[in-house]
């Protein structure tokens, strides 16, 4: 090979993988922003299949790359954050979700991976037990009654709904003691899923279409936006029923496998499925599958697939986890459904990081007992590259989800007057010109006091990972924004209680608290306030890469691409982004702002110790830490080198517990694992 063509090639090689890069850091924010949409707002505006495609390509990069993997990619979570307006809830375990598998060849890949890392896997055998469409639960019972029940929020934390939980009739409110059955354990926290029963669902609905009242599009929104609301008899109201599955934490449980697991469950008084099924061999599993899928429409239920676990629970805990998926257990997803409908228009909604993203608008359809009119299109190149056109006859797919997606036109149905869509070169929100950046499909508006912008900017500002700002959710956002006391960011600090005190649900407490929490983030890291600031591409991880290398914003704002570009993992779409971020005239207001409002953080990172007091060190968090919050202590030891992680193994080197720690500390003084405090921490790192 010629030298020019080895630099040719090599050229190729460097932007594919820029390009990759792009995609990642694309696909994350969008994965962000549709599980909040699911998981906190119960609004969900993509399908799940849609949503399964998107994280699937995201796994499918990090393979590629595990050296790209980041803490704060949605691979490394579970879920979203829970919702401000409910007491939050630390889980004594990871409350986790499951991997998906589309295609019996999917299912055969898992079975072989896992086959590699324990040979037991060849031998096992299974239970399948069906993947309920529903909100997932966690229930805690102290000698035997019901006293807590929460909902799953990011998986760490939830949201306390017990009051709602207590309405539901097939809980147990005290587990009955049986003569001939097992005796309730001391503590006992098990997960599960409140539904609505598709027959009950379609009761409901037909009350209330003869009382004249507003009928509901689906059993899992209702069941969910049921319960999480904050009035009991709402959800007293509705025929919200539950099925348990699992157990987090037990003082007492001896059960060996998930078979025996849902036996025990039943025995002591909790309602279970009867459609799970024990398999011999993956070949059975399958075998069910399709079973399953010719009796679908039979299930009382809505469900969206079926979940295949290992029966030995041990081999389960010995496989350990992949980011936030369990090894032992996988969602075998059902395939999706199509219709057909007319495109009668084309719509664009405005990120919180400035993407335009287009949607359908269609004639109402019913697609699964939902009529849907809206759905979305994905981007701009996907609609030119299959031809969508305004007026076209289109076909929508949903499988198990609330808003299907567009698969493609119907060409042969046309007659002539459907119209090419045009995307526009304007902000539809603000006017500003909008941009592409090379080797990306999505065009932006990087105008951050963009109205359409704002209020999602505000959402992701005051969020745990950036300013956490405490008690400042997304209808007291909606209301500052709505009333125009705030037009970006920076004008929370110009808030006062005058302010306040006119907007209706604001007392003097609930005005003065907020203006507490707002003076409170004042004190956050550089690194908080530049992951805050929502700049294209820069999460967690590259605020703090960022905040290691500028002293403090004023610095950073006079970098140009070509010199952030030097900084590892920052390649020349990222460093533009920050670049222009940075040359915006309403940005640039927006600093001041930040400045004379007391907001101008000196880093740390950047005088941090450069050895690593922690590198190789796995640490393991549980119980309440005094005078640290969890993000906190994982914030501390990820910028000391060290490795957090869900679960103790023999791999952890350091147990931190604070009070009431639950199983993980009996399990780290089994394996002998180092337990330290909060305060042996922190002498550890010197401080």
């Amino acid at each position: 090979m010629q030298w020019k063509d080895q630099v040719n090639h090599c050229y190729n090689i460097y932007m594919n993988a820029e390009g990759l890069k792009q995609e990642l850091e694309q696909l994350r924010q969008e994965i962000r922003y549709h599980n909040y949409r699911y998981h906190v707002l119960d609004d969900p505006i993509i399908s799940d299949n849609e949503f399964d495609q998107m994280f699937v390509r995201l796994r499918e990069i990090e393979d590629m790359h595990p050296d790209w993997i980041a803490p704060d990619s949605p691979t490394q979570r579970i879920g979203a954050i829970p919702a401000e307006r409910f007491k939050k809830v630390h889980h004594p375990g990871p409350i986790l979700s499951l991997n998906n598998a589309f295609s019996e060849e999917d299912v055969r890949a898992w079975f072989e991976r896992i086959a590699k890392l324990d040979e037991r896997v060849r031998k096992t055998n299974f239970v399948v037990e069906p993947k309920i469409d529903g909100l997932t639960v966690v229930l805690h019972y102290r000698n035997g009654v019901f006293v807590r029940g929460a909902t799953r929020g990011d998986g760490e934390i939830g949201e306390d709904i017990t009051n709602n939980i207590r309405t539901i009739r097939s809980l147990p409110l005290r587990i009955p003691v049986k003569s001939d059955g097992p005796h309730p354990p001391k503590d006992l926290i098990i997960r599960g899923e409140a539904f609505i029963n598709i027959h009950d669902f379609e009761e409901l609905n037909k009350r209330l279409e003869e009382a004249g009242e507003q009928t509901y599009q689906n059993p899992r929104n209702t069941a969910a936006g049921s319960l999480r609301q904050l009035d009991p008899k709402l959800a007293a109201s509705r025929p919200i029923t539950l099925l348990v599955y699992a157990i987090i934490d037990s003082s007492d449980n001896g059960v060996a496998t998930q078979w025996e697991l849902l036996n025990y469950l039943r025995e002591l008084g909790f309602p279970v499925t009867d459609q799970a099924k024990y398999c011999e061999n993956l070949e059975a599993v399958l075998d069910v599958y399709n079973l399953w899928q010719e009796r679908r429409s039979q299930i009382p239920f809505e469900v969206d697939g079926l979940v295949i676990k290992i029966n030995d629970l041990q081999l389960v805990a010995d496989l350990g986890f992949v980011g936030k998926d369990p090894r032992g257990a996988i969602a075998f997803k059902f395939p999706a459904k199509i219709v057909q409908t007319k495109l009668l228009d084309i719509g664009i909604n405005v990120g919180r990081t400035g993407v335009l993203t287009p949607y359908a608008i269609m004639e109402p359809v019913e697609i699964g007992g939902v009529i849907v009119k809206k759905a979305t299109l994905h981007n701009f190149d996907f609609i030119k590259q299959k031809d969508i056109r305004i007026g076209d006859r289109v076909h929508l797919k949903r499988a198990g989800d609330v808003i299907p997606y567009i698969i493609g036109q119907i060409t042969k149905l046309r007659n002539g007057k459907e119209k090419i869509f045009i995307p526009p070169n304007k902000c539809p929100a603000c006017g500003e010109q909008v941009e592409n950046f090379k080797g990306e499909v999505a065009w932006y508006c990087i105008n951050a006091a963009c109205p359409a912008q704002i209020i999602r900017n505000m959402e992701h500002f005051v969020s745990r990972s950036a300013m956490d700002i405490e008690g400042l959710g997304f209808g007291i956002v909606k209301q500052l924004v709505g009333e125009g006391l705030i037009d970006n960011v920076a004008d929370l600090y110009s808030l006062n209680q005058q302010e306040l005190l006119k907007l209706e649900g604001f007392a003097e407490k609930k005005a003065n608290n907020l203006i507490q929490a707002i003076n409170t983030s004042k004190s956050q890291s550089l690194q908080r306030l530049i992951n805050a600031l929502g700049i294209r591409g820069v999460g967690e991880v590259a605020a703090a890469e960022l905040a290691r290398n500028y002293r403090n914003l004023d610095e950073l704002s006079k970098a140009n691409a070509e010199e952030l570009m030097n900084i590892e993992g920052f390649g020349p779409n990222i460093a533009k982004a920050v670049e222009d971020w940075f040359k915006k005239r309403q940005n640039k207001q927006m600093l001041n702002k930040f400045r004379s409002a007391g907001v101008w953080p000196v880093s740390e990172l950047r005088f941090a110790d450069k050895q690593r007091i922690f590198q190789g060190k796995v640490f393991v968090i549980t119980g309440t830490l005094s005078g640290f919050k969890r993000q906190e202590v994982k914030e501390f030891i990820q910028s000391h080198g060290g490795k957090v992680t869900e679960n103790v193994s023999k791999n952890t080197d350091y147990l931190v517990a604070g009070k009431n720690p639950g199983s993980k500390f009996d399990k780290a003084r089994a394996l002998e694992v180092e337990i330290i405090s909060g305060n042996k921490l922190r002498e550890m790192a010197g401080n």
